[in-house]
């Protein structure tokens, strides 16, 4: 069954794997424990935005290797980015006391990978390209796109996976073929080698 997978990559980071040891995933070897052996994974879409270093001047150049390293290891993936929109707004404190109930903070965003992700779904459905479309988001602006490809490819199948352990979006889960969360004892045995073959990437000290 040919297989698409779709990754929300900030959606993933913050979900799955910000504050563990398990960042250097290998997507590949992930999903092919994660799914059924019917699963022929003929693609991985990474969607992701190239972080800030502003408050750290070292995660840009981390981020840039760890890219590199799915680039080099595994063929089967494509990186497609979207961008951050940093802005100010208000917001109420929450230990407000009568004189002062807001503060105006920075609010940094990452945009344009759910709009991205919601394309490319919806294109690979009209050529033909998946089976089985696999989603790794809890995202529910995703929902419209899953709805439109369920609707006029009844056949094609929708697999959504949680890379969080909050509650999975409700609009997601109404069209979804099936629903699957990631373990962190399966991103521990789904890691990168520490220097990939063939090149001199090596995995960073403090990733």
């Amino acid at each position: 069954m040919k297989t698409i997978v779709y990754i929300d990559g900030f959606n993933f980071y913050y979900g799955a794997v910000k504050g563990t040891p398990f960042k250097w995933v290998d997507f590949k070897k992930l999903f092919q424990k994660l799914l059924n052996k019917s699963n022929e994974i003929t693609e991985i879409k990474y969607f992701t935005a190239i972080v800030s270093g502003k408050y750290d001047p070292t995660k840009p150049s981390r981020q840039k290797i760890y890219l590199k390293a799915l680039q080099q290891f595994i063929p089967e993936i494509k990186i497609f980015y979207g961008h951050f929109l940093s802005h100010e707004v208000k917001a109420p404190l929450a230990n407000s006391s009568k004189k002062q109930k807001y503060a105006y903070i920075i609010k940094t965003e990452e945009k344009g990978s759910d709009v991205n992700i919601a394309v490319h779904l919806l294109n690979d459905a009209w050529l033909n390209k998946y089976e089985c479309a696999v989603i790794v988001s809890n995202d529910s602006d995703l929902a419209e796109a899953i709805k439109l490809v369920k609707k006029y490819h009844p056949k094609k199948i929708i697999g959504l996976i949680h890379p969080g352990r909050s509650h999975p979006s409700n609009e997601l889960m109404k069209n979804a073929d099936f629903f699957k969360r990631i373990r962190t004892g399966l991103l521990k045995n789904s890691q990168l080698p520490e220097i990939i073959p063939g090149t001199q990437i090596r995995k960073p000290q403090n990733w």
